[in-house]
């Protein structure tokens, strides 16, 4: 089961399915998911733990009824048949990523893609075509195929990559150490080359929760104003970075224009890939894309989704670890803690990205999650102190918070609207 959910993980981040003669055709991803999916039907270690492996089922008959709702009752197949799979993909890689060595090893598989993809970034700027025959996009910025046609999405890899790589690359790694800090090196240059500002800024919120994790507040806040200054230098869209610049204000629209579909449409939405139906441009925001599209319902749930893996990843590098003076016992708990913490910069890389991008469904955001679910759960079984997470157990705090992400999201477009 594993070696297959890895493989999918490959394919959907590399694609030879999309550039390689003879292999266009071939339905070689969804086979890859349902062999990996047979085995996982097989397996004992099924685990449904996590509220997640609950709210994700939850979230695709949401997108299936918010179809329906729209008056499309052919809708609902289509969001099984677009969706399902990434259901499937989080439910085998969560069971699959119960240990230690495994998160190791998925990380290192993220990493070591998303580094061919900065490889062949380099090598458009180099010559302006990839080995994919795909070129240079428009004002010089590098892209891919499949799901990372656009820059900004081989930003989000990358600023979600990047924390992994620098702990492959930790101290007391081995031979391998050079490698995966190359890697991270080449990670950071892509994140350049796409020229991203929601990338870009991604990276520094990565580095700002590290440094305030490490040093505190204020010096975390001195050091992203200087971060932010050094990017405006670097890229020539960071100079941009207003609510007044015509991209900017676009977005700001776009925003606007999905709060008004959620305010007609404020149960499930306009319905799943619905968002350009009623504006020019989509959402250019996750949670606003979930919040027009899916409803107050189908938001809830989504915020729930992401929020749970934040939370996870919280109370694992809050937790005092074990009582007790054993050196062995407390190297472990420090083992754990950073590979909790690692995981948290990961998911704040994602979502910080994500927050100004429309990839509320795509899959690598899934395939992550379920590696910090997976993980979580993993985690509870070598250290039992640790808390379980049930819908059950206070699930209901999620109808305030997601009112009040809605309010704030109200708030924070009225005061860019007043700025344009």
């Amino acid at each position: 089961m594993f070696p297959l959910i890895l493989l999918y993980v490959v394919l959907t981040i590399i694609r030879p399915q999309d550039y390689v003669p003879g292999l266009e055709t071939a339905p070689i991803l969804p086979v890859v998911l349902l062999l990996a999916f047979a085995m996982w039907l097989a397996s004992r270690s099924k685990t449904f733990e996590a509220p997640q492996f609950v709210i994700l089922p939850a979230f695709l008959l949401i997108l299936m009824i918010s179809q329906m709702s729209n008056g499309w009752a052919g809708g609902a197949l289509d969001e099984l048949a677009r969706f399902g799979p990434v259901v499937i993909a989080f439910f085998v890689f969560g069971a699959a990523c119960g240990t230690q060595k495994r998160v190791r090893i998925a990380m290192g598989v993220f990493v070591a893609c998303a580094t061919v993809l900065a490889l062949h970034g380099v090598e458009q700027v180099s010559t302006g075509v990839g080995w994919t025959g795909t070129p240079l996009s428009e004002g010089g910025r590098i892209q891919y195929v499949g799901i990372f046609n656009d820059p900004n999405d081989l930003g989000l890899l990358f600023a979600a990559t990047l924390p992994m790589a620098v702990f492959l690359g930790r101290r007391g790694t081995g031979a391998m150490r050079p490698v995966w800090l190359v890697a991270a090196l080449l990670l950071l240059y892509g994140t350049y080359l796409t020229n991203s500002r929601g990338a870009m800024l991604a990276v520094l919120v990565v580095a700002g929760c590290y440094v305030w994790y490490r040093k505190g507040a204020l010096v975390a806040g001195a050091i992203g104003v200087a971060g932010l200054a050094a990017m405006k230098l670097l890229s020539s869209r960071m100079e941009e970075l207003d609510a007044g610049e015509e991209s900017a204000a676009g977005r700001v629209d776009a925003w606007y224009s999905g709060l008004e579909m959620f305010r007609e449409h404020p149960a499930f939405g306009v319905g799943p890939g619905n968002f350009t139906e009623y504006n020019d441009l989509t959402a250019h925001n996750s949670f606003v894309l979930v919040l027009a599209e899916t409803g107050f319902i189908g938001f809830v749930l989504w915020l729930a989704f992401v929020g749970y893996g934040f939370w996870m990843m919280l109370t694992i590098v809050r937790h005092h670890g074990p009582a007790g003076a054993d050196p062995a016992l407390q190297a472990e708990w420090v083992a754990e803690r950073q590979m909790a913490l690692t995981l948290l910069l990961s998911l704040c890389g994602l979502f910080a990205a994500a927050f100004f991008l429309s990839r509320s469904y795509m899959v690598v955001l899934y395939l992550i999650a379920a590696m910090v679910a997976g993980y979580y759960v993993g985690a509870r079984r070598r250290w039992p102190a640790l808390p379980m997470f049930q819908l059950s157990n206070g699930g209901w705090r999620w109808l305030p918070a997601g009112a009040c992400s809605v309010f704030a999201l109200f708030v924070l477009v009225a005061v860019l609207l007043r700025t344009t």
